[in-house]
């Protein structure tokens, strides 16, 4: 199997942010070495291995990242911005950001000081919080409306087999599944095997739509990040890091492909847990489902604290547990016959 870790940080450090190319370009050099690859206008990559029959399987994992958009420019250096997906912004002053424009600097969210702060500060509007880039004037010969800002934050290891970073929604995803790839290169598979790095997915979930046209498989499986255990999340409402695959269950997605899942990690003595959701499951899988007359999809999801910040957590166990029930579930058949 490929280094995890390694390829987790190489994805994470790059940006895929509106039309920045940097994470697909990388996710497609690394996933064209073990398939046949081709790269979207939208930026959405796709692979494929031929298998035995006509029978096709897609799975999918979002290459996209939250971040945000410059909205104005003003005479002292600082910017203000929307955000691109849902971000929590309680969590933004002090952050520090990388803003895409003419060339690539550093800039800060402001943050009031305690000491000047007249009673509480909170934050409840984005554009209330402006990003500090310190080089006044001169912000506006580099930084143009529409420009793209994505948190700074490098990949660090942590203890007990966990790192940290920004975008590990979904670049962790997207790192088992070129680990995929590898490790199923040169076998034997059952069926026609696509696999589906989509765009726009923090955006509405607007890349797996087409490539899901495009594609038409006959099941799916979207690879994503769900709910990990931390401070003040119900246990019902997550999973430990540590705990290995979550299968989904839920009324829209197919029943017979999660107990296959389990049914495989139980018989493989690969870690797993279930994620039970009581409609959308707020992945890709909602848009697959239901293209053109349907498509029998389910998700497994990687555990992961603090999401969509630039402290994301995720335990490199749980990817390798991901890796394994996906390619144990590929060279079984699927539901193919069942």
């Amino acid at each position: 199997m490929i280094d995890l870790k390694e390829t987790l940080f190489l994805l994470s450090n790059a940006d895929g942010v509106g039309d920045l190319k940097e994470a697909s370009d990388l996710a497609y050099n690394l996933l064209s070495k073990y398939c046949e690859c081709t790269k979207t206008d939208n930026l959405t990559v796709i692979g494929f291995m031929k298998g035995e029959s006509d029978y096709t399987l897609m799975l999918d994992a979002h290459i996209d990242q939250v971040g945000f958009v410059v909205t104005s420019v003003d005479d002292k250096g600082f910017l203000t911005v929307k955000n691109i997906g849902g971000i929590d912004i309680r969590a933004l002053p002090s952050r520090r950001v990388t803003v895409h424009g003419k060339e690539k600097i550093t800039a800060v969210f402001s943050a009031t000081p305690p000491h000047l702060a007249k009673g509480e500060v909170t934050y409840d509007d984005i554009e209330s919080i402006k990003l500090d880039t310190a080089i006044g004037s001169k912000a506006k010969e580099i930084v143009s409306v529409g420009d793209y800002v994505t948190f700074a934050n490098t990949p660090k290891e942590l203890f007990n087999n966990r790192v940290c970073s920004r975008s590990f929604d979904n670049r962790a995803a997207v790192t088992c599944l070129i680990a995929v790839a590898e490790m199923l290169r040169g076998k034997k598979l059952p069926f026609n095997l696509a696999f589906v790095l989509s765009d726009g997915e923090e955006l509405g979930l607007r890349g797996i739509r087409a490539a899901t046209f495009k594609i038409d498989p006959n099941e799916a499986i979207a690879v994503d990040v769900s709910f990990g255990d931390g401070i003040g999340i119900d246990s019902e409402d997550c999973s430990p890091l540590g705990s290995g695959a979550m299968i989904g269950v839920a009324p829209t997605l197919d029943s017979k492909i999660s107990k296959r899942l389990m049914n495989i990690c139980e018989s493989k003595n690969i870690p797993y847990t279930t994620e039970v959701m009581d409609g959308k499951t707020g992945t890709n899988a909602d848009m697959i489902s239901v293209n053109k007359e349907g498509v029998r999809t389910c998700t497994v999801s990687i555990p992961l604290r603090n999401m969509h910040s630039d402290a994301e957590i995720v335990d490199l166990s749980d990817l390798e547990s991901v890796c394994q029930c996906l390619c144990e579930y590929i060279l079984a058949g699927g539901v193919k016959d069942v």
